[in-house]
């Protein structure tokens, strides 16, 4: 018999020699020292569990934490995750998965990975820290800051599209009701095409009558809407049925309604200031997605305009973050110079020695502090009036911190680019956080797999 036929072919695959592979390895091994990562992790999925007796098996926060590494790793969503998860031996072995074990649903990964809060990402980063702190990796004496934008997942939004929006959403909920529950009498008409044709009107208008006409008449009838809206409100949430169901399903509604309700009114509002009063609205009062309306206008060098959340990073020499706020509003990088180095002091127990900062957060006052806090060489890119020799001990030191903190630029495009903190995919302002600093975790662990390795 012919060789290939007689060797016995073993249980388990071994694992390829691949260098993918051995990272991950090395991020396991790296969780696996500091178990405190998965006690944080089961405090919030266990947050709203009231018996530990019944229910089926789930998740275990091992699993969860390496799972929500994976995706934020690999840009997968949950569908994509749950396919690679089940298909792919090296993940089911990071995750701890067994040859017989259950495979995960999409709805199971979601659930179980939005459940950890942003408090808790933020304290695993701090262990990761602490992790390379103890292994000589990470002292931070020597730390670089810059800002960055990450955008929410919204379009571009106009006023005619936002009232568009607002139409449509309005009419879907309605029109749920109205097939669904039988014996509403609320006022109710469907505008929803003729909005779209009046937000398509307002974008191919050929001058700012016809564009004036256009916003008139979808100002209109998104006032009637609201309008319905605000008797189907009163109506579902008094609505009685033998179906405990029907009646969970008009409550439901008229919440729904109810909290798109004032946002609504807002996008009417700042509509009527901005196209028919010609007034400038200020970006704190106004509204760019009914969906995600926590997110903020950032206007960069008064050129670019993001829509999301400008967030502050704190990174070391070792290339890992150390710290990071996700702000709201916008304010200058200069106000943000002696809030980010006292953190760095709540980090470590002490300020770095030598920081390095891009050229929005100069200023004479934030050099002045950062010396007084002990800081011995503060290098900002653009000196915008302060000298090398104020800032650092020499010209020499001066230009070695400005080339250090170009450092953080590749680090953050490194971070858009393979960790997904471009764009938040995730709904609600605490889920934005979440995934924020999910996604500085995953790079951190990464990069503390690397150094493993190398």
């Amino acid at each position: 018999m012919h060789k290939m036929f007689e060797k016995q072919l073993s249980i388990m695959e071994p694992a390829p020699a691949h260098p993918k592979v051995q990272e991950y390895e090395a991020m396991s091994h790296i969780l696996d020292r500091n178990r405190t990562i998965y006690e944080l992790a089961l405090q919030d999925l266990t947050k709203n569990v009231k018996t530990f007796e019944t229910g089926a098996n789930g998740m275990t926060a091992e699993q969860v934490v390496r799972a929500a590494v994976i995706k934020q790793s690999e840009g997968y969503s949950y569908h994509a995750l749950a396919f690679h998860i089940a298909d792919s031996n090296t993940f089911r072995n990071f995750c701890m998965i067994g040859i017989q074990s259950k495979e995960f649903k999409k709805s199971t990964l979601q659930q179980n990975i939005k459940a950890i809060s942003p408090e808790t990402w933020e304290a695993i980063n701090r262990i990761l820290k602490e992790y390379a702190e103890k292994q000589g990796i990470e002292k931070g004496r020597k730390v670089r800051l810059d800002c960055t934008v990450v955008s929410s997942d919204i379009h571009d939004p106009t006023d005619s599209s936002l009232l568009g929006d607002v139409v449509r959403v309005f009419n879907r909920i309605m029109g749920k009701a109205r097939s669904k529950l039988d014996g509403l009498s609320f006022p109710y008409q469907d505008h929803t095409r003729r909005a779209k044709r009046r937000v398509l009107g307002v974008l191919n208008a050929k001058n700012k009558k016809i564009r004036k006409a256009a916003y008139n008449d979808l100002l209109k009838v998104t006032g009637k809407t609201l309008g319905y809206a605000q008797a189907a409100i009163k109506e579902l949430k008094h609505y009685t049925s033998w179906n405990l169901q029907d009646q969970a399903f008009a409550y439901g509604a008229a919440e729904e309604l109810a909290h798109y309700m004032p946002l609504a009114l807002n996008v009417m509002d700042q509509t009527e200031r901005r196209v028919l009063h010609g007034e400038t609205v200020p970006a704190s009062e106004k509204v760019v997605s009914i969906f995600e309306p926590h997110t903020d206008i950032i206007k960069k060098d008064n050129r670019d305009t993001h829509y999301g959340h400008k967030i502050c990073l704190t990174g070391g020499a070792s290339n890992l973050i150390l710290d990071c706020v996700i702000l709201k509003g916008n304010p200058a990088d200069s106000t943000l110079t002696g809030m980010m180095l006292d953190r760095q002091k709540k980090i470590y127990g002490k300020y770095p020695l030598k920081a390095a900062l891009d050229g929005g957060f100069a200023s004479k006052a934030n050099l002045e502090s950062a010396k007084a806090m002990g800081v011995k060489d503060v290098c900002f890119s653009k000196g915008r009036g302060l000298e090398e020799e104020d800032m650092c001990r020499s010209s020499y030191v001066y230009r070695r911190l400005r080339n250090f903190r170009a450092g953080i630029e590749s680090g953050i495009s490194w971070l858009k680019r393979s960790f997904g903190l471009g764009r938040c995919l995730w709904k609600g302002f605490t889920a934005f956080k979440s995934y924020v600093w999910s996604s500085i975790v995953s790079a951190n662990l990464l990069t503390l797999a690397r150094n493993a390795i190398a």
